[in-house]
């Protein structure tokens, strides 16, 4: 909405502060955690700790890091929960959970995460300032963040048991 002066008002919620939540979430859920799911059927346990080389890290070493990174920076960073990550651990891991598990535990998380990212803001909550992870940053950006970084390595994983076990993985986005 414009006022007499051509400004734009940015109080309350706008359509895009109404849609973007939904959005986000939609990407989370019904994109990128259904991707996981479908290659980790193909992905036998052993696959899921074997590390391709000593600089790449495993699929269960990055649903670990998918995990801690979500918990961080919206459970923690936009919920107000405590913030319990071990990011090294993250990394430092070669062996552990089954597939399932860890991925029922991301899928967990991501869920939790979700309701976060569904609680309604106002145009000046998404844009106030937060800090997460040291990062100056506001809750529209850590919630990008998020969902960027889930992409990616949801790419990484889907790659890697591609790589490894010939299965013909295409994942289709609008």
């Amino acid at each position: 909405m414009l006022s007499r002066t051509g400004e734009r008002a940015v109080t309350g919620h706008t359509q895009v502060a109404t849609a973007l939540p939904a959005e986000l979430v939609n990407k989370l859920q019904g994109y990128y955690l259904p991707w996981i799911r479908e290659a980790l059927t193909t992905a036998d346990d052993d696959l899921i700790w074997k590390r391709p080389n000593d600089g790449v890290n495993s699929i269960g070493n990055l649903l670990l890091h998918l995990e801690g990174n979500i918990r961080q920076w919206m459970i923690h960073g936009l919920g107000g929960e405590e913030d319990r990550r071990n990011r090294d651990a993250e990394f430092a891991a070669n062996a552990g959970a089954d597939k399932w598990t860890l991925f029922n535990a991301l899928e967990a998380t991501v869920d939790e995460a979700c309701e976060v990212i569904l609680q309604a803001r106002s145009d000046e909550d998404w844009l106030r300032p937060v800090i997460i992870q040291s990062f100056n940053t506001t809750p529209l950006n850590a919630c990008i963040h998020v969902v960027e970084h889930f992409s990616y390595h949801t790419g990484q994983i889907v790659t890697m048991v591609r790589s490894a076990t010939g299965a013909d993985l295409h994942f289709y986005t609008l």
